[in-house]
């Protein structure tokens, strides 16, 4: 196969595969039933004037699946960590102990599971939109590639169907497992 077909192809693989690690990482932030230190990524705190991942200046424990506690490097965070949580709009009430802060993770209602699942559904589409835009930009480059007969290219689009057809159903697969994990009581 021309050398420039297989880059296309493989730069089209890569890119599909990362739809797939960012669709992961965007479901661990959906939260299912129990309590998951995942629920605060991506949270910002003020820490001298400059919004910070929470991650850096506080440890973020689940001692069980109810409750997540956040225990700051410094004691002065306390009220601004309180703030980050409760300003995030995650439905979580913080109670502050003076050492910890303590988060007590709610059951989940059936109609706020359903939701979970319209935003899981949501973001496995959004995924899906990425992998079908890195095929047709993939196809779009073979057909500028000069030196490569209309079967190879033909062969090359073929590749990158069945690749695209690969990465859907992983897709497919990852929303499953997160629908069941979120519908679990």
């Amino acid at each position: 196969m021309n050398e420039d077909l297989k880059f296309i192809i493989d730069t089209a693989k890569e890119a599909m595969d990362d739809a797939i690690v960012h669709l992961a990482k965007r479901l661990l932030t959906i939260r299912a039933g129990k309590a998951s230190p995942a629920m605060l990524q991506g949270l910002m705190v003020n820490y001298y004037g400059s919004p910070t991942p929470l991650s850096q200046v506080a440890n973020v424990n689940t001692p069980d699946g109810r409750t997540i506690t956040v225990q700051p490097w410094e004691k002065s965070l306390m009220q601004e960590i309180e703030k980050a949580i409760i300003n995030a709009n995650l439905g979580f009430n913080p109670m502050n102990n003076g050492e910890n802060i303590i988060i007590n993770v709610p059951p989940l209602t059936e109609e706020r599971r359903k939701d979970l699942v319209k935003q899981a559904r949501a973001e496995a589409e959004d995924s899906k939109v990425g992998v079908r835009n890195d095929r047709k930009n993939a196809n779009n480059d073979i057909k500028k590639v000069d030196d490569a007969s209309d079967d190879e290219k033909a062969n090359a689009e073929v590749d990158i169907q069945k690749l695209t057809d690969i990465h859907i159903k992983k897709i497919e697969d990852v929303l499953s497992k997160k629908e069941a994990e979120i519908m679990t009581v």
